[in-house]
């Protein structure tokens, strides 16, 4: 595959739904790579293609990505079909695996068809944490509470993503469900044993990569039993755990370096730093535009050649026209698939 020679290392957010001055610059920054939009960018199917087209004539080998998993987590949803939280195909499904491997599936395809055809390249999903029962910023957007389960629903929608042209980026790496903190308010502790987590929060992850899972985001967790840094800045679970136990090859995404997380690192140039020099491909600043500029100029030294090639991968492949799309038969019964569930699941 080809690379693209400007591509850098950090992914940013955008203040309104078309470009400001100060951002065209910072897209043209060499250590810029992608671009992450919210629902503050967003207004309908046609002013995020506008908003895009915008992206790619100043910068077209940035990639351009949003959180759309479903349930709480959609950023993009007037004109979208409304997708349930992970939890829901498997409480739908009840004891029928091939109806639920088929409904994830298609689910999958959904998400990313109807994201590729406004030309955004990637989701950050599906999410990989195991459901542990007492966390609620992931609560419902687990698949299962069971690993080997949680793996094989996971695997499934992303088999739909792929069939739609999207990589996928399994999180929360190693696993967040197992702590009730929320990472975006606080520095959560996890204090389980290495042999803990791998028995049951590496089972989807491992799961996933043996598939050819394209990127993970490490969690703002500190698991003080391996590491006295959060995973996302630790160089043991990224370059030792994740890439050299588990063989992961693809890229790594920071965790939004804006979280209170985050903060234990310092300021904006070391949380920047420390998370690229721990192994970290791309990192993430959002909701703090002052942080930006930091951020690029900070990330301006980083060594980018194991890194686009690792990057490379997360571009969107196989686009569709918005209109073509809605205008298929494929499209129509998978989004009345899907409706269907959200709206027995509102209901209830």
């Amino acid at each position: 595959m080809k690379q693209s020679p400007a591509l850098g290392p950090v992914m940013f957010d955008l203040r309104n739904t078309s470009l400001a001055p100060e951002e065209i610059e910072q897209l043209r920054h060499p250590a810029a790579g992608g671009v992450i939009l919210f629902s503050r960018n967003y207004e309908s199917p046609r002013q995020v293609v506008a908003l895009v087209s915008s992206i790619r004539a100043l910068r077209p080998e940035l990639l351009i990505a949003v959180d759309h998993e479903g349930g709480r987590v959609q950023r993009f949803r007037e004109g979208f079909t409304r997708l349930p939280p992970a939890a829901a195909y498997a409480q739908a499904c009840g004891q029928e695996p091939e109806k639920l491997t088929g409904l994830l599936e298609t689910a999958g395809w959904l998400m990313a068809a109807e994201l590729r055809a406004v030309d955004v390249d990637f989701s950050f999903a599906p999410v990989l944490d195991v459901d542990c029962g007492i966390s609620e910023i992931i609560g419902d957007r687990s698949f299962s509470q069971d690993p080997e389960e949680a793996g094989r629903l996971a695997s499934a929608f992303v088999r739909g993503m792929h069939r739609a042209g999207m990589a996928a980026v399994g999180k929360h790496f190693p696993g967040h469900g197992g702590v009730a903190q929320d990472s975006h308010l606080t520095l959560p502790q996890d204090p389980r044993s290495f042999a803990e987590i791998t028995s049951r929060d590496l089972v989807p992850f491992g799961m996933l990569i043996e598939a050819g899972l394209e990127g993970i985001m490490p969690a703002h967790v500190v698991y003080s039993a391996v590491d006295d840094k959060p995973a996302g800045f630790s160089s043991c679970w990224i370059e030792d755990v994740l890439r050299r136990q588990l063989g992961f090859k693809g890229a790594v995404f920071s965790d939004d370096l804006s979280m209170q997380g985050a903060t234990f690192a310092g300021g904006y140039a070391d949380r920047a730093q420390l998370a690229l020099e721990a192994g970290c491909d791309m990192v993430l600043v959002c909701n703090r535009p002052e942080a930006i500029g930091t951020a690029l100029e900070t990330a301006l030294k980083a060594d980018m050649v194991m890194r686009r090639r690792r990057l490379e991968p997360m571009r969107g492949r196989s686009a569709i026209d918005w209109n073509e799309l809605l205008a298929s038969a494929q499209w129509r019964a998978a989004s009345e698939q899907i409706r269907q569930l959200t709206d027995r699941r509102t209901t209830a």
